[in-house]
């Protein structure tokens, strides 16, 4: 797609992170946006910077769904076609998602478990499912789905089992992978992007924490026992603290900003290019993986990544 000005996108997951600035950036240069989250303050925020940084008229509307949910996301389709007045869009950004649901084996309470699937992988099908024959009727349709490093290395961490998240990655890659080859039989004139991002300074750790009801502090408190912390003596109010301090580390300390994220995303859209990987850290990985699939969980893989200079943060502990 060569000119975003004047088009129609979808971005789920506006309200924060890489979805707030995807809707900054289209409406910077004059596409029209219909945004949805759980949270409405959160989409308040984007509508009022996107609207107050464009030179363009450009209409930004915000939708309250659940994308886990599809129902709501049918009522989401709905209001934007009657909102913006439109029978078509161009671009449907599936992005929004949620962490959380660590281990299947260990993990006694399935909510959390099947919540994270639930939003990370049913969120991109149902958003696909809804917005795909809206696409067909553009003249040039871009369907975009957000998966992760985790759709291709399923691992956080030598000690951190992430089975939801990383289940749910795997699915929307392949899922858009044998869509792209569907679309490329039945309606050519639609391409499907999948998103790896690396890591990213996103409030993805905060927000989840919200999404699951807050955190699970007895977890914590056993996890951090195993790993020599002294726990005995911390209140619950002071795990809430730390758990509060990691999310805002793991957003201010990454590598990569969503803006920057962002960015890129679309300039592959420009490019005509399917498959995105976001970060510099994403290409090595993915680099590392298909060089040795077979290593992709050993320790010392871990220790090439490393040594690359990627993931402190996340395996570096």
């Amino acid at each position: 797609m060569n000119d975003f000005e004047g088009k129609m996108a979808v971005v789920t997951g506006g309200g924060t992170g890489m979805g707030r600035e995807l809707v900054r950036q289209l409406a910077a240069v004059g596409c029209h946006v219909a945004m949805c989250d759980v949270n409405p303050d959160h989409m308040a925020e984007t509508e009022e910077l996107a609207l107050s940084e464009t030179t363009h008229t450009v209409r930004v509307t915000s939708h309250i769904c659940d994308v886990a949910d599809e129902v709501d996301v049918i009522a989401f389709r709905d209001q934007l076609q009657i909102r913006h007045q439109i029978e078509h869009v161009d671009l449907v950004f599936n992005n929004a998602g949620i962490a959380g649901g660590g281990s299947f084996v260990t993990d006694e309470d399935r909510m959390a478990w099947e919540k994270t699937f639930d939003v990370c992988w049913y969120g991109v099908y149902y958003g696909s499912r809804t917005f795909l024959p809206l696409l067909i009727r553009s003249d040039e349709g871009h369907l975009v789905n957000t998966s992760s490093i985790n759709g291709f290395w399923a691992t956080v961490g030598p000690e951190t089992p992430h089975t939801a998240y990383c289940a749910a990655k795997f699915a929307v890659k392949g899922f858009t992978e044998a869509l792209n080859v569907d679309l490329q039989l039945n309606a050519p004139h639609v391409t499907a992007h999948v998103v790896m991002p690396g890591h990213i300074g996103t409030s993805i750790s905060l927000n989840s924490t919200t999404a699951h009801g807050g955190p699970n502090l007895e977890r914590i408190r056993k996890n951090l026992a195993e790993r020599g912390a002294e726990v005995d003596q911390m209140s619950d109010s002071d795990l809430t603290e730390l758990v509060n301090m990691q999310g805002q580390r793991f957003r201010d300390e990454a590598p990569t900003t969503a803006a920057q994220a962002a960015e890129t995303i679309l300039n592959a859209l420009q490019d005509n290019r399917w498959r995105i990987l976001v970060g510099d850290d994403a290409i090595v990985i993915d680099e590392l993986v298909r060089e040795d699939p077979e290593a992709a969980y050993e320790p010392q893989f871990r220790q090439r990544i490393l040594d690359r200079g990627h993931l402190n943060f996340l395996i570096g502990r």
